[in-house]
């Protein structure tokens, strides 16, 4: 669990509700449904028209990252790797296939797989760098999603406003019907910055921090299976994968 993660969003709540009610507005004034409607809604519309739908349901189901990444625990995977090199020089690679059933994580089992099928070192890192580069490409473009909705929401926010202010202007000869309209411009200008700021923007960065993460680890994956498939001692493979640990 990330726990920077949650003290950001409940910070991030705190300020704007708590904001508005030490300013004396109180959290009601904070909900208009126009606002939202031309806000989030049109935000959401805006993003949909840009992104193919797989990697838009490929954000949302990432979206989880944020509190709870995937593991990247790269001592963890250096310490199996090490092991794995141990038992192929001295037992050979297809020593290595009942560790390969026991395996949890695909990316390891298809390169351990390649591994006690006798592939080439060249034939692994083309075929793992390939699995790499495109499960990479994919989660960036889920991250992708919410950054389109941070930069879509306060520009919505000000034609939110705008709306609003028209009508304002339409309502001039009724004052009773003049609230509603500030409301709005004033509301839709919060909406727009605020999620944009303060949620949007903030959890794509997250993401991608989260991405390349799991993308070095699987990059050291990919160099401890090579010096395995290569012979080389476990002392050489740990002095260059060492490097990917920070």
């Amino acid at each position: 669990m990330d726990i920077l993660s949650i003290i950001g969003v409940v910070l991030g709540l705190v300020a704007v509700v708590g904001g508005s009610v030490l300013k004396g507005s109180g959290i009601a004034a904070l909900w208009n449904a126009a606002a939202f409607l031309i806000v989030i809604v049109g935000t959401f519309g805006a993003v949909l028209v840009q992104v193919r739908l797989p990697a838009f349901l490929h954000g949302f189901s990432i979206l989880r990252w944020v509190f709870s990444p995937p593991d990247a625990d790269g001592e963890r995977v250096l310490k199996k790797i090490l092991e794995w090199s141990h038992i192929a020089r001295r037992d050979g690679l297809l020593a290595l296939e009942p560790i390969l059933e026991q395996e949890t994580d695909e990316f390891l089992r298809k390169g351990m797989q390649l591994l006690v099928d006798g592939a080439e070192p060249e034939t692994i890192r083309h075929v793992l760098e390939v699995e790499l580069q495109s499960r990479e490409e994919f989660d960036r473009q889920g991250a992708r999603v919410f950054e389109s909705l941070g930069t879509y929401a306060p520009t919505l926010g000000i034609v939110g406003a705008v709306m609003g202010l028209i009508a304002v202007m339409h309502n001039l000869s009724e004052p009773s019907k003049l609230g509603n309209g500030i409301a709005t411009a004033f509301v839709a200008t919060i909406y727009g910055i605020a999620s944009a700021n303060l949620f949007f923007l903030p959890i794509s960065n997250k993401l991608k921090a989260v991405i390349q993460r799991s993308t070095t680890q699987r990059e050291l994956i990919i160099d401890g299976l090579l010096g395995i498939a290569r012979g080389d001692n476990a002392r050489s493979i740990e002095a260059k994968l060492r490097g990917y640990l920070r």
